[in-house]
């Protein structure tokens, strides 16, 4: 609450933190692609999984769910491991650790650029890469609902892995294993959430409510680990 308030009072502060967020958008739609990267690699992976699992469209359409959030799972994860890495490589993330705006909210708004960028496209494309996967009409909607909520926890849960391996430079391997174990909660109830249709015995709302407490409590937690991981390995 004490940062929030910060950054309200101080206008100086929101104002670095809009720039910030302004040089990691244009950062991310210059280096590697951006959305369009996300997105193509979201639909290989898609495409890969309908592949090798056949043409039985009765079986796809009944692992749809998972196989979206799998997808959308390892699309998100795409380039997070450099999320503090060119920052630390030019010299950057020394002069905000100096700075007098708080490492927190630094994290926060490099993650709402990652997720707006990566996240957002993915949660929008879903429905119709769903088309591809026969998956019924009426779970479109929550498979889509699902990633747009699902989605900022795995950010942030990978904020903290690239916080962890920014000093190293072939981290990505080691970054995988330090943050998939931690995305099994969000992926199970993400799943859940997805494939909760008309005949379900899960009603939607129950792991799709899971499943936002699980992004406010990473929203809450996630930025400050992070924030603790920099000054630790910058030290």
């Amino acid at each position: 609450m004490k940062i929030g308030q910060d950054a309200q009072a101080n206008p100086a502060l929101g104002s670095s933190l809009y720039a910030l967020f302004v040089r990691d958008m244009r950062a991310g739609r210059r280096i590697g692609g951006g959305t369009s990267l996300g997105v193509v690699f979201f639909l290989i992976l898609i495409t890969l999984s309908a592949f090798a699992i056949g043409p039985d469209l009765a079986l796809l359409g009944k692992i749809a769910p998972a196989i979206l959030w799998i997808s959308g799972l390892l699309a998100t994860l795409l380039g997070l491991d450099r999320l503090f890495q060119a920052d630390h490589e030019d010299g950057s993330l020394d002069l905000l650790l100096t700075s007098g705006t708080p490492l927190e909210l630094i994290v926060l708004v490099k993650c709402l650029a990652h997720w707006i960028l990566t996240g957002l496209p993915l949660a929008a494309a879903a429905p119709f890469f769903g088309l591809m996967l026969d998956l019924p009409a009426n779970e479109l909607w929550s498979v889509a609902l699902s990633l747009l909520a699902g989605t900022p926890a795995l950010t942030l849960i990978g904020a903290i892995g690239a916080a962890l391996t920014v000093s190293l430079r072939r981290g990505g391997l080691l970054f995988a294993v330090l943050i998939l174990p931690l995305c099994v909660p969000v992926l199970i109830f993400g799943v859940a959430a997805a494939g909760a249709g008309a005949g379900s015995m899960v009603p939607f709302a129950t792991p799709f409510l899971i499943l936002c407490a699980l992004t406010l409590i990473a929203i809450a937690g996630a930025p400050f680990a992070a924030a603790l991981a920099l000054r630790q390995t910058s030290t």
